[in-house]
């Protein structure tokens, strides 16, 4: 008798109840903390959604269903060094549209921002703005509840 292939686990970064803006108002650093609450206000206006905690740091907007399961569909964490916006890898004109912002970081799906007021804003729009489109497309919405 073969082994039944277990499907794959739920990913530990789950929705909770706690409060994104609770979330956003105590971050410690004062420049961090409005740079938060400025692109989560803009994540709020592309998405047409509300700001929901995943796990203890990231503030999602959104959700789909993706490979692995539920996920924002883009999201931010205010960490100590950097502001992190989590946008969507590998869509057409992503690497040009990240080389506009002016100088930042960036891994897989991380964008790492210093400054705000040292990239350009429109260009984040404009990037952030694609990348929500790019998730809704490829995948379906996903109905997720706080844990």
């Amino acid at each position: 008798m073969s082994p039944r292939a277990s499907p794959l686990p739920e990913p530990k970064t789950r929705p909770t109840d706690a409060s994104g803006e609770d979330f956003l108002a105590a971050v410690p650093d004062a420049r961090r903390r409005e740079d938060a609450r400025a692109v989560a206000a803009m994540l709020g206006e592309i998405t047409g959604e509300r700001p929901v905690m995943w796990g203890p740091s990231i503030v999602g907007f959104g959700a789909y269903q993706g490979p692995t399961g539920a996920w924002p569909v883009i999201g931010l964490s205010p960490r100590k060094a950097e502001l992190v916006v989590y946008v969507m890898p590998g869509f057409v004109g992503r690497e040009a549209m990240v080389a506009a912002l002016g100088r930042v970081r960036t891994g897989s799906s991380c964008l790492y921002i210093k400054r705000l007021d040292a990239i350009d804003g429109e260009a984040l729009r404009k990037l952030c703005a694609r990348s929500v489109e790019v998730v809704r497309d490829r995948y379906p919405a996903a109905e997720v509840h706080p844990s």
